[in-house]
Order: C-alpha cells, then structure tokens, then sequence
C-alpha cells in the first residue's frame, strides 16, 4: 500500500476517533480519505485489520465502558452519547465486544480498577472482537 493511501487512512481513523458520537458513514470517511466507498473499506481493512465500521464501534463501546463505569447515566443515555442511534444494536455490539450486557457491565463494581492509570486502563479494558482471527 501506497504512503499516501496510508496518510489519508489515517485521517479517517483520527476522525473516528475524534467523531465517534457524530453520525458518521463510509461514504463520508472515504470522502475524508479521497478514495471511493469500495477501495476505502478494502484499504481500512488491510490497514487495520478490521472494517471502519467495526473500528467506529470498536471506539463507542470503549467511550461507553468509561460512561458506564462513572454510573451517572442510563444505559440508553449511554447509547445515544457514544452516537448509537439504536439501544439494541449498541447493547449486541457491547455484550460481543464485552462479554456482558451494558446493564450487568453498569451494576458491577469497578472500584479495583479506580487505582489503575487511565492510559494503562485503556490499554487491558479496550473491548475485542471474540470469534476467528483477521487476517493480517
């Protein structure tokens, strides 16, 4: 792959990073990368081993692990902060990544973790997709 292809990868991800509440679309992210819907998401998913859509829920769920764990909000409060527009495609995709529903992943008690740095926090607590490995 192309230096280039790589730089505006790399600006659709940070996008995704910074915009993960926002609505966002492929067609959007490939327009932020100057590449087509198609060659976009074959190019994100050789880059990153994973699709952009995958990697955006991938960062709502992380976003909405740190939410829940404050207690503050309901788990739908949660959804619609991380940008989910649905309640039940945002609690399938967090108990896939997670492992527990939003609710159960809510009620238990994270107070070990409170004495856990946040940048290394991140690091153990970043949800992971469970099934087949991707392909490099």
């Amino acid at each position: 792959m192309k230096r280039e292809d790589l730089v505006r990868l790399r600006q659709a991800r940070d996008r995704m990073d910074r915009e993960y509440a926002e609505p966002l679309d492929v067609a959007a992210l490939a327009r932020t990368a100057l590449m087509s819907c198609g060659h976009f998401q074959r190019s994100f998913r050789e880059a990153y081993g994973e699709t952009p859509y995958s990697y955006l829920m991938t960062r709502r769920v992380e976003r909405a692990k740190a939410l829940l764990r404050r207690g503050d909000l309901t788990v739908t409060e949660v959804c619609m902060a991380v940008g989910c527009a649905s309640l039940g495609s945002f609690s399938a995709r967090f108990t896939e990544l997670v492992g527990e529903t939003p609710s159960a992943y809510r009620a238990r008690s994270h107070e070990p973790s409170a004495v856990i740095p946040p940048c290394v926090a991140r690091k153990f607590t970043r949800p992971r997709r469970s099934g087949p490995p991707l392909r490099p």
